[in-house]
């Protein structure tokens, strides 16, 4: 009778045998899901959005991507990619604006760290001022898949060695730094591995190169440095400048470096481009 009874108590709370329905994520409201995504970095929302279509859809908010777009993300979209930002949704503007986007006749790039939204400019040497250049006694132009835009410059002696060049351009508060991609050596390639020959460089080790940046609204920094380690790219850092968030509109950078002692030559160094990256970066300059 006692286990009678309990199965009949068993049948009655359960409704003839049927079990209530558990709540699921499907059960969650898009904008609740939308406003929580507000908090997360990009990389996880898009790997929630697979989850189901109610998190592909909060996805796609664009209160949630305005988040994490920087500051002059309409700046952006109308110098460099060439669009009104309200023609793209700003899911679309963030996807676009990770991406390498070239603009001034492809001598310089700009792209958004797809984890933090912070900008990198890089400016290729194309885009400098510098001392010999269209003179192939001087100076060799090489094509290189280690460069962002395919081509370095390689010295092989001079002995005048200047550098220049400018940037206007508006970016988000922060502060940056700016720094010189160079190399001793030149590369090359032979069966298949790379190679680096060092014969022609000289001169770096006499007297320092100096480094300096100047902002049109008087910030400066200098630095100066031997040049040594051969056959691997590294970023000489010229200095840091700070953008106010209160300042908004363009600034104007000038940057350079030289060695201009004419007691001796130099020669055997690749340049290939400028980088301003958010301060941060330095710690990881490999993935540039």
């Amino acid at each position: 009778m006692g286990s009678g009874s309990s199965g009949l108590a068993f049948e009655s709370e359960g409704g003839s045998g049927s079990s209530p329905s558990r709540p699921n994520l499907d059960d969650v409201p898009e904008s609740c899901v939308s406003s929580i995504f507000m908090y997360l970095d990009p990389p996880d929302i898009c790997k929630l959005a697979k989850l189901n279509k109610t998190f592909h859809g909060a996805s796609l908010a664009d209160f949630v991507w305005e988040t994490k777009l920087p500051s002059n993300y309409k700046f952006l979209v109308e110098k460099v990619l060439g669009q009104s930002p309200e023609s793209l949704s700003k899911k679309e503007i963030y996807a676009r604006l990770c991406r390498p986007n070239c603009f001034d006749d492809g001598t310089k790039q700009v792209w958004l760290d797809k984890s933090s939204g912070k900008i990198c400019v890089a400016v290729s040497y194309k885009a400098l001022r510098i001392t010999g250049i269209d003179d192939r006694r001087y100076w060799n132009h090489i094509s290189s898949e280690e460069s962002r835009f395919s081509t370095i410059a390689y010295l092989q002696q001079i002995w005048w060695f200047e550098v220049g060049g400018e940037l206007e351009f508006e970016f988000p508060g922060g502060t940056y730094s700016l720094l010189f991609r160079l190399q001793l050596g030149k590369p090359s390639k032979k069966l298949g591995r790379r190679t680096c020959n060092g014969d022609r460089v000289h001169g770096w080790d006499i007297k320092p190169v100096r480094f300096q940046l100047s902002t049109s609204n008087g910030q400066q920094a200098s630095s100066e440095c031997y040049l040594h380690q051969q056959g691997n790219w590294g970023h000489h850092h010229v200095g840091d400048f700070v953008v106010d968030n209160t300042n908004a509109g363009p600034l104007r950078l000038k940057f350079s470096m030289m060695q201009i002692d004419c007691t001796h030559t130099k020669g055997g160094v690749c340049l290939d481009s400028v980088l301003i990256c958010p301060s941060e970066f330095r710690e990881n300059l490999k993935q540039f």
